[in-house]
């Protein structure tokens, strides 16, 4: 019995032949590993990880309407994720705020993304794989909105880097040297807004997480500087998913508990070496 789990769970029989078929999957995790990497960052500097769950349930509730009316998946998806992101970014300028209202949303995107998946009668590997990611889904189409989404974030991002930096740093000290900081927070949103968008089509709703927060919070036990942060963030990032996705080929085993796995163990590893520097 133990014996057929270990097998279900890491299996390599014909991995050659099966990697070729993940060529577009590959591309797709280490573009995510780079846009979720370099977001992930401003993520924890601006204490945003539940913000991050919240926009993914939305993000949820507009592929599964999307896939409920046969339309792009992608589209649905990106649409709940903006409309979650100027939710929050509108109405939730303190933290207080920001988790109650974040708080409210997870649920009901949640339920509304149940409803759409359950009058859906089409395939339950799609639905499933929007909840837990798929590594063979990523099509050509899918891979024009990741590629061009990724790199609107990451632009985005270059263009408003030092202010955001400021602003995440020390907020009111920014604002007192007048950076814009009540225009940056809608725009971050919306672009991590984006991010969660692309990142469901590969490891899903409920473990993006362990994409856009876990790696930065490794990151941010070894070094306080920004900028090593956002590489070493990125490297982890992008580990995880291209690794997770190598160890699931040929597997009867979703992505996401591998793309998890690996970024978990990266933690530990980082919060071990973080403990011993500090000693």
């Amino acid at each position: 019995m133990t014996g057929d789990v270990w097998q279900q769970i890491f299996t390599f029989d014909d991995y050659g032949e099966l990697l070729a078929l993940v060529h577009n999957s590959l591309i797709a995790g280490a573009v995510l590993g780079l846009v979720g990497g370099v977001i992930g960052t401003f993520v924890m500097m601006r204490d945003l990880a539940f913000a991050v769950h919240g926009v993914a349930e939305l993000s949820f509730a507009g592929a599964s309407a999307a896939l409920l009316l046969g339309v792009n998946v992608a589209a649905g998806s990106l649409a709940g994720s903006i409309v979650a992101a100027l939710i929050i970014g509108a109405l939730g300028v303190r933290a207080k705020d920001r988790n109650s209202v974040i708080g409210i949303l997870m649920p009901f995107g949640l339920g509304l993304g149940v409803l759409f998946l359950a009058l859906y009668k089409g395939r339950a590997a799609n639905k499933f794989g929007l909840l837990t990611g798929q590594i063979v889904a990523v099509d050509t189409v899918q891979m024009s909105w990741l590629v061009g989404t990724s790199v609107v974030v990451l632009v985005a991002l270059a263009v408003i880097w030092r202010p955001l930096v400021f602003a995440s740093l020390d907020p009111d000290v920014a604002a007192a040297r007048g950076v814009p900081v009540g225009i940056l927070s809608p725009v971050f949103m919306v672009l991590l807004g984006l991010t969660v968008a692309v990142s469901i089509q590969v490891v899903g709703a409920l473990l993006v997480l362990a994409l856009l927060v876990t790696p930065a919070a490794a990151a941010m036990r070894i070094t306080a500087s920004p900028l090593r942060v956002t590489l070493l963030s990125v490297a982890f990032a992008v580990t995880s998913v291209v690794g997770g996705i190598l160890l699931a080929l040929g597997s009867s085993v979703p992505i996401s508990p591998y793309v998890t796995t690996i970024s978990f163990t990266l933690y530990l590893a980082c919060r071990a070496v973080g403990g011993v520097r500090a000693r």
